[in-house]
């Protein structure tokens, strides 16, 4: 019997995606000190939206990734509505990234990027 896992999503910039790459594609890295929360949308639209509009005009790429994490995990945090009805995320301490990274089931996967010729690392 499979266990059950939910779908996330994660815009991301250059610097973070050669991270995730360098860990084989199983692991976002931990979190920069100005950094107290991990961010994972729960639709890709919001995360297009981010990786779009403020990772391209920051960084000059932006990237929709995708992974499951096991439901269960899950379960201990609130899904947060940070905007409109369909702007949802999870806030996950930086300090239960290595659990939640633990839980990842399969790899990360760049599903989308800004412009279309960005290249992906790794």
């Amino acid at each position: 019997m499979s266990t059950p896992t939910t779908t996330l999503w994660r815009p991301t910039g250059p610097a973070e995606l050669a991270l995730v790459a360098e860990s084989g594609w199983r692991t976002w890295p931990p979190r920069l000190p100005d950094q107290p929360i991990f961010y994972p949308v729960l639709n890709e639209a919001y995360a297009v939206l981010i990786a779009r509009d403020w990772n391209v005009p920051a960084s000059g790429a932006g990237y929709v990734t995708r992974f499951e994490v096991r439901t269960a995990f899950l379960d201990d945090y609130e899904v947060q509505q940070a905007g409109g009805r369909e702007i949802l995320e999870y806030w996950i301490p930086a300090e239960d990234l290595a659990d939640f990274n633990r839980n990842i089931v399969g790899t990360i996967e760049v599903v989308r990027r800004f412009p279309e010729n960005a290249p992906i690392p790794g």
